[in-house]
């Protein structure tokens, strides 16, 4: 989709219209105070104090008509330039613009930009007259705290868009209605994957049969896959002592991040925010030669990690997920091969997943910050080098981010473009030679010395959550045949005369480990079959007289009026090949 914060001359015209927006404001509430209006990715917005005031959709709509009114009378817009004095004098009665001037240095020069009788602070550049800012549309409102800060006033937040001519507006609202289909948190209920409730909390999820079902197949895959590797997976306690993570050093580095402690009997306890210092104990429970590593170790671990509420959002960013977490602990010469394998493991699952649109980040420490990150620079050169050997190797694109590197190692990101939003994190895969030295791991080498393991932390899916939310919105929950919650909807065209024969399909299907519903239920026809569609269930069986008579089944592919008839074990044969094959049929 369009950025239009990375397109000059729209974000000109979009920050020019935010100003249009709080000129039309000033009209309609004159004592309306404002903070900022900056231009984002899908347009821009004002953060406004309208007192006693509620927007609403019929505000919007007030609005809009106040801003076309003030966009045909074609008034000019100008820059001012102010000193600082002359600044706090214009804007005296507004102690948000106040609270912005002041904050600049006193011989700093400072714009406004005047059009008809409303003056707004801004660096600018803006079009020139409020005659060009004609296509736009206000998209929605919401709260925000002035400064982002809870402890502020919670001002009125207004959203819109603008474009220099009528068909780029209207193609661009047409794909906000395609995002709003594709928002996952839409689908997640319309196809009953997940819900939230109140009572649990924010950011926890309650998976619902449906979801789970997605979610136990992904796991089935993925384990698959690590199985084939030699992966061994284990099971460890969604808790561990404030001591385990002050040893790991998760609690000095990590702690804002978690859960607070709690105290039961004479230990303190916390939710763990991450797998590796278990896994680092079950490595040290035994003796390893270096002939045996590397050792991979894998879990599915539910883990809990503090979000900002504002940020909480559906299965995409949560308190409680479950990662597809492993630690793989290896020799020092054996780290390319192990990096090299987790990468192609990525690109074969990304494959797999139809993921095309992915870049690679590497995330590397910033040499000045003493604090956040252990002081060892022969390490950190080391891990850092090793890395980027790999991925040139591959020849693999890559970008490297100063400063953003988990404060035990380097760290490769692999970030996703997904239909709604911002870039997110996927896949990880970060090298340590830090925690196995504090939690004194080891090895016998080949000449009988004990050497300190290097473990890379690796995560594919991220986790099920992410990933999940990810899928919904690239698929528009139309979910590959493998992987959806109901594989075949079987609809008897009347229960009296069909009914039997439906169960009997219903029966064979089972039996050949296809997730199936029967819909025996009193409805008509065609109600069931646009239901089966909404629920975008791949397959849908429709069984009257002649399916009954001759042993076959009609059916109809999701997003198809097309019907096709075949014998129903070569039904059965076609439908096993398509989940075989993990593939959209």
């Amino acid at each position: 989709m369009l950025n239009i914060k990375e397109d000059e001359k729209l974000s000109v015209l979009n920050h020019s219209c935010a100003h249009l927006l709080a000129h039309a404001v000033k009209h309609l509430y004159p004592e309306a105070k404002f903070w900022v209006g900056p231009v984002i990715e899908d347009g821009f917005y004002y953060d406004i104090d309208l007192g006693d005031n509620v927007v609403t959709d019929e505000v919007l709509t007030k609005i809009e008509k106040e801003m076309k009114k003030i966009s045909k009378d074609n008034k000019l817009i100008k820059r001012l330039e102010l000193s600082k004095d002359e600044a706090l004098e214009m804007f005296k009665d507004d102690p948000y613009k106040i609270d912005l001037i002041e904050r600049m240095g006193p011989d700093e020069v400072i714009s406004a930009y005047q059009q008809g009788d409303f003056v707004d602070l801004c660096r600018g550049p803006h079009v020139v007259s409020t005659k060009l800012i004609k296509y736009f549309k206000l998209i929605k409102f919401s709260g925000a705290y002035y400064k982002g800060d809870s402890k502020n006033k919670m001002l009125q937040r207004i959203y819109g868009v603008c474009f220099y001519n009528e068909d780029d507006l209207q193609n661009y609202l047409n794909e906000l209605e395609d995002l709003k289909l594709r928002d996952h948190r839409k689908i997640g209920k319309d196809l009953d994957i997940f819900m939230v409730h109140d009572l649990v909390g924010k950011g926890m999820p309650l998976w619902l049969p449906n979801g789970a079902l997605v979610r136990k197949q992904l796991e089935n895959y993925i384990y698959e896959k690590e199985q084939k590797m030699g992966y061994l997976h284990v099971y460890t306690p969604c808790v561990g002592t404030v001591d385990l993570y002050k040893t790991s050093g998760h609690w000095d580095h990590y702690k804002e991040n978690m859960f607070p402690s709690m105290k039961v009997d004479d230990e303190e306890f916390v939710l763990r925010p991450m797998n590796c210092p278990h896994h680092m104990l079950i490595y040290g429970n035994t003796i390893h030669s270096y002939r045996e590593l590397p050792i991979r170790i894998g879990e599915f671990a539910t883990d809990f990690r503090y979000e900002a509420s504002g940020a909480v959002k559906g299965l995409e960013r949560v308190r409680c997920m479950c990662q597809n977490d492993a630690h793989l602990f290896v020799r020092p010469d054996q780290i390319g091969e192990e990096f090299k394998k987790v990468v192609s493991l990525i690109l074969d699952v990304y494959n797999d997943f139809g993921i095309k649109n992915y870049k690679f980040r590497l995330s590397l420490r910033d040499k000045n910050d003493k604090e956040k990150y252990f002081d060892d620079d022969e390490m950190w050169n080391e891990a850092e080098n090793r890395l980027r050997e790999v991925l040139n190797e591959l020849g693999c694109e890559y970008t490297e981010a100063i400063g953003e590197a988990a404060f035990y190692g380097p760290k490769l990101d692999v970030e996703v473009k997904p239909a709604i939003g911002p870039e997110v994190t996927l896949s990880t895969c970060q090298l340590d030679f830090l925690l196995p030295r504090r939690f004194n791991l080891s090895y016998v080498d080949s000449d009988g010395s004990k050497k300190v393991p290097v473990v890379l932390h690796r995560a594919i899916f991220g986790t099920f959550d992410r990933f999940t939310a990810f899928i919904l919105e690239e698929t528009k929950g139309s979910l590959p045949t493998w992987l959806s919650p109901i594989q075949v909807n079987v609809i008897p065209v009347n229960n009296d005369y069909h009914l039997d024969y439906a169960k009997d399909i219903e029966k064979l299907l089972l039996d050949n480990g296809i997730r199936v519903n029967l819909d025996a239920r009193s409805e008509k026809l065609s109600y069931k079959i646009r239901e089966s569609q909404t629920k975008k269930i791949p397959y849908t069986l429709i069984l009257g007289n002649v399916e009954r008579d001759n042993n076959t089944v009609s059916y109809r592919k999701f997003g198809s009026e097309e019907t096709t008839t075949l014998p129903k074990d070569e039904f059965v044969k076609y439908i096993k090949n398509v989940i075989d094959s993990k593939k959209r049929d």
